[in-house]
């Protein structure tokens, strides 16, 4: 395909007209006629623009087949990001989980030492899965170095229009375990129907499926490319304070329930605690932010 050609496939792709490309350029609508039928080319800086436009590398604009582009690599991008989300929010869930597991066990009266062998077991699943699904997307990415998010904007904003509702609602269901958890320990007489560590278990279940909800979402949004175009800094350092956030309660986690001590029973109140800090380290670093 010619440059004219693979502009004109764009522009249509992105459901723009020639009015519309020309107002985003800053060029005439003749221009733009001109650049579709080759009768003229644009400058070095506005082809530079025009690939940062459709998301597309200057060399297939000028030279190469958008079409080919947009069809077959549109769809194995999408297929490999649709398995790596999955993958790493799995690795998420078999962590999570073993703790979950581990803490109904020990409700249940089981011996410490299986429920702690149960865990072990869920986390190098975890691992595995981990290294595993890293290592494959680092040689897909090396045996594909062009490919990336190839989009329309209409497929971008069918996304956009559901991430909040992906985000809102894993929040929502670790808030109602909290929720649950608390008024089984306040309530008092017959209602109490559990011991602290099926209290424990019951909130890390919603913590589980959240985690993994939020972890497959995040995947999802950069497989379109909004991080790279939307993160700021200070997002980026809320990412890394709620991962240590959590890490760091798990740590924590872990000591008071494999160590003996007067708090295990209490243990699982670290996840709520560490929640409740990063929203207030979330909510410090955004007003830095702006």
């Amino acid at each position: 395909m010619t440059f004219g050609e693979n502009l004109q496939f764009l522009r249509k792709r992105a459901d723009m007209t020639q009015e519309d490309l020309a107002e985003k350029m800053e060029v005439s609508r003749q221009s733009v006629s001109k650049w579709e039928s080759n009768s003229a080319y644009p400058e070095m800086d506005a082809i530079l623009r025009l690939c940062d436009l459709f998301r597309c590398d200057m060399d297939t604009l000028l030279r190469g087949d958008v079409s080919r582009r947009f069809g077959q690599d549109a769809a194995l991008w999408d297929k490999h990001m649709n398995g790596f989300a999955a993958a790493i929010a799995a690795g998420v869930a078999l962590v999570l989980g073993g703790i979950t597991l581990m803490l109904a066990f020990n409700g249940l009266g089981a011996d410490e030492y299986r429920s702690l062998l149960a865990f072990l077991v869920f986390l190098i699943a975890a691992v595995t899965v981990f290294i595993i699904s890293g290592m494959g997307h680092a040689a897909f990415l090396r045996r594909h170095p062009g490919i990336g998010p190839c989009y329309s904007r209409e497929e971008m904003d069918r996304f956009e229009r559901r991430f909040p509702l992906l985000i809102a609602l894993p929040i929502t269901l670790i808030l109602l375990g909290i929720l649950a958890v608390v008024a089984i320990e306040v309530v008092p007489g017959p209602v109490r129907l559990t011991n602290d560590y099926m209290c424990a278990a019951m909130l890390l279940l919603c913590v589980t499926i959240a985690a993994a909800t939020l972890v497959w979402a995040g995947i999802q949004r950069s497989k379109y490319g909004f991080p790279e175009a939307k993160t700021t800094p200070g997002e980026r350092r809320v990412g890394r304070i709620w991962g240590a956030g959590m890490v760091a309660a798990t740590a924590v986690f872990l000591a008071l329930t494999l160590i003996p001590n007067p708090f295990v029973l209490y243990a699982w109140v670290i996840y709520p605690v560490a929640a409740l800090l990063c929203v207030a380290a979330t909510i410090l670093v955004k007003k830095d932010d702006e």
